[in-house]
């Protein structure tokens, strides 16, 4: 028995002595000396106490080649994943349940774009030989190293990444703003199932003086059953395609720049936390980037070597997503005598027609045949039988515009003045971007980047578009000057969040945009002239958790509350919802039963008109945060009424059913005593890696769950969908910076989670903690306290000739 026991301790030693040598071989390494082919002289990179590294390089490219290197080292299975989703090849690894995604993104043609693209890039300008450099020191890393734990786990073979890649993920980025997926079937059912009384609930009037300055609550062909089911299929596959991938959707945003004479220091200040779905790793890769005549502390995406948020001690920019709609839907009429002939400018037309083979893990290849239009890609064809009878084309701006992105970013990251600023703005055509950009020297501005289409007077791009009329046609573009924008506006600030824009030619500009209360709430704030904003104040705008929307959207409601709710302790509730101020802190109970209450009101009155798919994807649209509000204000409303039932409801009947539901879903889940529902024990945020929906690497690879303060629109948008407690948070700020530009050394930055995406490094999840509670890191800037803050140094060699 004793050697019996002996034997088998020496196994466990020794298998954990292999699974920790394994680990081991998979981690990063952040000291010593490397040789790096291609390189033209050395590379000092300095890693601090977050994992951040500050490289040091004699010339451009070696310092892009050197970014490329430590890049892969924290990230290489994110880059991966992102290309392999941006360009149709997850079932390859992943098995047939990703199949319907691979479709799909084979479906926007996102890789014969990025072929065409990259074809056409100048191969002697700047930024093409630093995205060279960056891919080289990407590849180099890949093929002198272990593969990543993921790798191995799902037998991801080992291949060059390329330049195709990098256009493909931006692909990615760009659809992942389109909101038209999942907006357009349901407003297109509702006007033609429904009836336009029920569209006014969906708030779609412009504002022609804009959401700020007023302050103000803001015939395609016959589609067959079959299409509808059709429809609302693809809206729910271009939702789960996004939601499930575990990777980075961007979804909103919140920046401002504050002039010199509005703050503290004499200096502008400069704002930004981009809102993107949050997962492990993050989607942004701090580094310090130093070489003769370029300087820049950015934060970097996957694939892409240039930073999309950066500073230096001259100036700095953020983004928010413009959210101008910039993909259209087209229902085709098809020649009842040639099912692949369509209408098209009172003629009949052919589909172009292709095929791709789909590699699909554990079984043979899937063949997918590709249909277009004159108006663009069949994008239902990825349904297969269950696409319905009527094809459906997109019109997309990034299938479309020139779109020279890289250029842009390349020219953002030296943009050391208004006008470089302005011109690199305009290179920046799809995905549309709002840039907010301010510099030392006194300048603030903001640039709405994208190329906006000239559609047909009384075309509606909200709705699925006729395509045997000219209804979906387009008559060029826009120029760059007719988009919204400013510079240095005479009230001393410029505000961005995702609210509708003005442009200064007057024109509407389409675009699924966010309620404007998260932007008034910003605006109030930064309007008041008693306040001198500093770091400080900064950081308290930004972690705000109140806005008008909960209190506005329950005043129609309150007096019909109280007539309604009989029992004491209930009473009390009510009126504790009439007090509250629409804040999110964690201890709020109000901020629980508001919630609630919201989604039972939500699915008693919209769920049983639309159906399943097209109810559930309603709930992941901007609309519904629009209709809602006016819902409530609206007693005569014919959403009220319950169709499937002989009487006629009111708004007082659903309301009474919203509410008694509410009670007892709260009682059951958080338990019989109200005290108790507090926020932060029903939202929560859990980062989720890409494989750890499944059991037991959700235990290794998640991170969380952390009690979550704020929620849906308001500045610490820590949002989660519409739907019964708990609330699983979904995404939020995915980093917060703040920049002083009397002191731009000493900026603020946070992680979601942490700089690595390797799994059992220290920096995986190192940041975590510190983001949900509020607090900033410093970002280090000058040499003397990148030097004081180097844990260590990794130097980067030109590689030896061979003998």
């Amino acid at each position: 028995m004793k050697r019996s026991l002996r034997v088998l301790a020496v196994l466990i030693l020794a298998l954990a002595a292999g699974a920790g040598g394994y680990l081991y071989s998979k981690q990063p390494s952040r000291q010593g000396q490397v040789e790096l082919a291609g390189l033209q002289g050395s590379v000092t990179v300095r890693y601090d106490e977050r994992g951040i590294p500050h490289i040091r390089a004699e010339n451009e490219t070696d310092l892009y080649r050197a970014l490329g290197y430590v890049h892969a080292q924290d990230r290489l299975f994110q880059m991966e994943a992102m290309r392999r989703l941006a360009r149709g090849e997850l079932a390859e690894v992943l098995g047939p349940k990703l199949l319907d995604t691979d479709k799909l993104f084979r479906s926007l043609r996102i890789r014969e774009r990025a072929a065409s693209y990259v074809a056409a890039l100048d191969r002697e300008s700047p930024a093409w030989k630093a995205l060279q450099a960056y891919l080289d020191g990407i590849n180099h890393y890949q093929d002198s190293h272990a593969s990543p734990i993921e790798f191995d786990v799902l037998g991801i073979p080992k291949r060059p990444f390329t330049a195709e890649d990098t256009i493909s993920v931006a692909g990615y980025m760009a659809y992942s703003f389109a909101a038209a997926f999942r907006t357009e079937p349901v407003l297109t059912y509702v006007r033609d199932q429904l009836g336009s009384d029920y569209l006014k609930v969906f708030d779609l009037d412009w504002q022609p003086k804009g959401v700020l300055a007023s302050h103000k609550n803001p015939p395609a062909p016959a589609l067959s059953a079959r299409d509808w089911q059709g429809l609302g299929a693809l809206a729910q596959l271009s939702r789960q395609a996004l939601e499930e991938a575990g990777l980075p959707q961007f979804e909103g945003s919140n920046a401002w720049a504050i002039a010199g004479n509005r703050t503290k220091s004499g200096k502008p200040l400069l704002a930004g936390d981009p809102h993107i779905r949050f997962s492990v790793p993050a989607v942004w890769y701090e580094a310090q980037l130093s070489a003769p005549g370029f300087e820049l502390y950015g934060h970097h995406q996957a694939l892409v070597p240039f930073a999309f948020l950066g500073h230096n001690l001259d100036f700095g920019w953020s983004l928010t997503m413009f959210q101008n709609d910039d993909l259209d839907l087209i229902a085709e009429k098809v020649n009842p005598d040639n099912p692949n002939q369509v209408r098209y400018h009172d003629q009949w037309v052919d589909l172009i027609s292709s095929e791709q083979q789909i590699a699909v893990k554990g079984q043979a290849p899937v063949t997918l045949v590709l249909r277009q239009s004159p108006h663009g890609p069949i994008v239902n064809d990825a349904l297969g039988a269950n696409a319905g009878q009527t094809p459906i084309a997109m019109w997309w701006a990034f299938l479309e515009t020139p779109n020279p992105i890289l250029e842009g970013f390349y020219q953002l990251n030296r943009a050391d003045t208004l006008a470089k600023a302005r011109n690199a703005a305009s290179k920046v055509q799809a995905p549309g971007l709002n840039i907010v950009w301010a510099n030392a020297r006194g300048d603030i501005g903001w640039w709405a980047a994208a190329l906006l289409p000239k559609r047909p007077l009384g075309a509606t791009p909200g709705f699925i578009l006729d395509g045997s009329s000219v209804q979906a046609d387009k008559d060029g573009f826009y120029p760059f000057s007719a988009n919204p924008q400013e510079e240095n506006p005479a009230r001393g600030y410029i505000v961005s969040a995702n609210f509708q824009p003005v442009s200064p030619s007057g024109m509407e500009i389409p675009g699924y945009y966010n309620l404007s209360d998260r932007g008034q709430q910003l605006d109030r704030q930064l309007s008041d002239k008693t306040v001198k904003w500093d770091i400080d104040a900064s950081q308290k705008l930004q972690l705000g958790t109140t806005t008008a929307y909960g209190p506005r959207l329950l005043a129609p409601l309150l007096p019909e509350l109280r007539s309604l709710v009989s029992d004491p302790q209930e009473l009390k509730l009510v009126e504790q919802l009439a007090q509250w101020p629409g804040d999110y802190p964690l201890q709020s109970t109000s901020a629980t039963l508001f919630n609630q209450l919201l989604f039972e009101l939500t699915n008693a009155v919209f769920h049983e008109k639309l159906g399943d798919s097209l109810f559930d994807t309603l709930l992941t649209t901007r609309v519904i945060d629009a209709a809602l509000p006016r819902l409530t204000a609206d007693a005569n409303s014919p959403w009220w009424d319950n169709r499937l039932t002989p009487q006629r409801e009111t708004r007082a009947h659903t309301l009474k059913l919203a509410w008694r539901a509410s009670i007892d879903h709260l009682k059951r889940t958080l338990g019989d005593d109200p005290a108790q529902w507090r926020w932060g024990d029903a939202h929560t945020l859990t980062h989720g890696h890409p494989l750890g929906t499944q059991k037991p690497l959700e235990r290794v690879l998640n991170v969380g769950p952390f009690a979550a303060p704020g929620a849906h629109e308001v500045p610490n948008n820590q949002t989660s969908k519409i739907g019964p407690a708990p609330w699983p948070v979904t995404y939020g700020p995915s980093t917060r910076r703040i920049i002083d530009f009397a002191d731009a050394a000493h900026s603020l930055t946070i992680n979601p989670v942490g700089q690595s995406g390797v799994p059992f490094d220290k920096h995986y999840q190192d940041q975590a903690e510190a983001y949900i509670e509020g607090v900033y890191q410093q970002a280090h800037f000058s040499e003397e306290e990148v030097v004081a803050n180097t844990r260590s140094t990794l130097k980067l060699l030109p590689a030896r000739p061979a003998h």
